[in-house]
């Protein structure tokens, strides 16, 4: 426990560079969390809603964008989740695939990945999985806060993208 309880991971600039722009998590971080969630829209649905960053306040519970540009590799964005100011840089952007980004707060490093996979039907199963880390994380935040909080987001996602109109699609 004293390893995962000291445990600060890679640098930003590692942990942006090698596992998020190669499309993984910190597996050895003190917090990994996946979840999974079917929408029934297709990836593209889903992408437009995801992406659009300046709408999240109005579907995504206890987010609000501060500063965003465009959803691209390198782009840097700062948000609240639950009152915590984080500030995060993209590092995949796949359209209609995948969304990786980087997040600090504090002391802490966290790597976000979104997969869309298609499915039959024209469904997405939307895949969220983070890595968290920073000293004494495990005394500050569970994985069930973590979980509760990706699944509340897809959740959040899957009813806004309900509400699109069907015709809507990626404008990225």
């Amino acid at each position: 426990m004293t390893g995962k309880l000291l445990y600060t991971g890679p640098s930003l600039a590692v942990l942006h560079d090698a596992y998020a722009g190669r499309g993984r998590i910190d597996d050895r971080a003190p917090l990994v969390s996946s979840s999974s969630l079917v929408v029934d829209a297709s990836p593209a649905r889903v992408w437009a809603v995801m992406t659009d960053l300046a709408s999240w306040a109005g579907w995504a519970t206890g987010i609000r964008v501060l500063e965003a540009g465009e959803v691209r590799p390198g782009e840097r964005f700062r948000w609240r989740l639950n009152g915590i100011a984080l500030r995060s840089r993209f590092a995949v952007v796949e359209p209609e695939r995948e969304l990786i980004w980087t997040g600090t707060f504090l002391v802490y490093r966290a790597v976000d990945r979104h997969v869309l996979e298609p499915l039959p039907g024209g469904r997405t199963r939307v895949t969220v999985e983070e890595s968290l880390a920073g000293p004494f994380l495990p005394l500050l935040y569970g994985p069930a806060r973590l979980r509760a909080n990706h699944e509340r987001w897809l959740n959040d996602l899957a009813a806004a993208v309900q509400r699109q109109p069907r015709g809507s699609s990626a404008r990225r």
